[in-house]
């Protein structure tokens, strides 16, 4: 197993926000606009601290739990692995659990546009996950 660098840490946590800000602000003011419209109970200007915040707790965790899943192989694609894990786990809520708990304009749209979202976040913070966490040349 690795060692924890701090650097790397503090990428992985820039990575995970940039990568979730990247994809889900694209979805939810560009891409799937109508969709988030039609959900009543969303906040008209959302508190973004909130979520920045969120993000950094999350990208902490991730950051030092990546090595333990970054054994063997190639990193790219133990960071992507790593990150859809992860993604579903966070995902099977967001898609599934909300859609029943609270009144969405359609489940089964909610469903697509969430886990679509979802995988599309994930993936791109594995292959950034990877980048970061690949072995320096030994120069």
């Amino acid at each position: 197993m690795e060692p924890r660098r701090p650097a790397a840490i503090l990428l992985t946590v820039l990575a995970y926000i940039v990568a979730t800000f990247g994809v889900q602000g694209t979805s939810h003011f560009a891409v799937n606009k109508t969709h988030y419209a039609q959900v009543t109970y969303m906040r008209a200007e959302p508190i973004v601290a909130m979520g920045i915040t969120a993000m950094v707790i999350q990208g902490v965790i991730f950051a030092l739990l990546f090595p333990a899943f970054n054994r063997a192989g190639n990193p790219i694609r133990n960071g992507v692995l790593f990150a859809l894990a992860i993604g579903v786990f966070l995902a099977s809520y967001i898609a599934l659990a909300e859609a029943g708990k609270y009144a969405v304009p359609s489940i089964p749209s909610w469903i697509v546009v969430e886990s679509g979202t979802a995988l599309v976040q994930f993936g791109v913070f594995g292959v950034l996950l990877g980048l970061i966490h690949r072995p320096r040349s030994a120069s």
